[in-house]
């Protein structure tokens, strides 16, 4: 892990992967530190610090916290329903090699954690470790790509929280709102939670 300054109170920690960035999230996270926020992304941790605090003093408190092998926050896991009938669900498919019927059940059979959101307000995006996901985004992106829709992209599935242009791969609909103003928070899916989609017919 890399620990270099980031203007005036911030941090910025580099690391090799996203599932190293979900470990040092979640220590980080429960450890006593004078800080206000903790921004992961896809390879960095951005530590914001209470005014006043020393960097030099913060980096090595930092240093010294363990990453978890647990990263999950139980506490907050969410159930998406999601009709599976995405316009790319039998592209994506045989990308991976598999049959649309196979990728739904790894879908909804993979252990989903948001890793870090981004993009949009309320766009999660989600990291597996049952199976093996790597799904190259569409060649030509959609200039709309309607709210609620489930997709994939390189190692990520997400969920779209508003209606905006995207490149994913769509494999169906969530049938929850991912973001909502008049909810606390407003995000459905936030950094650290554990998601399970689960199929749903309308």
């Amino acid at each position: 892990m890399r620990v270099l300054p980031s203007g005036t109170e911030g941090l910025l920690l580099e690391m090799d992967s996203v599932h190293e960035v979900l470990g040092r999230y979640a220590a980080l996270r429960e450890a006593d530190l004078p800080v206000v926020d903790l921004v992961p992304a896809g390879r960095t941790i951005l530590v914001v610090a209470e005014r006043g605090v020393s960097l030099t003093d913060l980096a090595a408190a930092v240093r010294a916290v363990r990453p978890r092998d647990h990263v999950r926050d139980e506490a907050r896991e969410v159930e998406v329903p999601v009709v599976y009938d995405g316009q790319d669900l039998e592209e994506a498919a045989g990308l991976l090699g598999l049959g649309a019927a196979e990728l739904r059940r790894r879908h909804q059979d993979e252990r989903w954690t948001v890793a870090f959101c981004g993009f949009a307000p309320g766009f999660g995006y989600l990291t597996g470790e049952r199976y093996a996901w790597d799904v190259p985004r569409r060649a030509t992106p959609r200039t709309r790509v309607p709210a609620g829709s489930v997709a994939l992209a390189g190692e990520f599935t997400g969920v779209y929280p508003r209606e905006s242009p995207g490149g994913w791969q769509l494999l169906g609909r969530a049938l929850v709102e991912a973001f909502d103003l008049h909810r606390d928070p407003p995000a459905l899916l936030v950094p650290g939670a554990r998601v399970r989609f689960v199929e749903a017919t309308v």
